[in-house]
């Protein structure tokens, strides 16, 4: 069973893996990145 889960668990980060390179989808994860550091830092005195 462990062999199965290892195995679906590398399936999925090669998906998610070969979709960050795409030129697209790197814009949207630069611009996701870029929403979560505002909300973050967003009311913490500079």
């Amino acid at each position: 069973m462990g062999i199965l889960k290892k195995a679906g668990a590398l399936g999925v980060a090669k998906l998610v893996y070969d979709q960050a390179r795409k030129p697209q989808n790197q814009e949207r994860i630069k611009q996701a990145m870029n929403r979560v550091k505002d909300r973050r830092d967003h009311g913490r005195p500079r």
